[in-house]
């Protein structure tokens, strides 16, 4: 009876184990979510910032062989 309920206590001490560990993790996981939300990630750049793509008007039929051209030389 004894082992039993020496058994018993150690299997109830790695449930309790294990429940910490999980709310811990999920409140880790909800404070990481909350931080990234409020971040805003489309706001304008700081600093020396340079736009690197242009608009075009649209594309003309040697501007797209072009491209197709460039498209299959580079590998992408």
């Amino acid at each position: 009876m004894k082992k039993m309920l020496a058994i018993l206590w150690q299997t109830l001490k790695v449930f309790i184990l294990f429940l910490g560990c999980t709310i811990f993790f999920y409140y880790a996981m909800m404070w990481v979510n909350e931080e990234y939300q409020n971040r805003h990630r489309y706001d304008e750049p700081e600093g020396d910032a340079v736009k690197v793509s242009i608009e075009s008007g649209g594309f003309e039929s040697d501007d797209l062989f072009q491209r197709l051209f460039l498209f299959y030389l580079i590998g992408e």
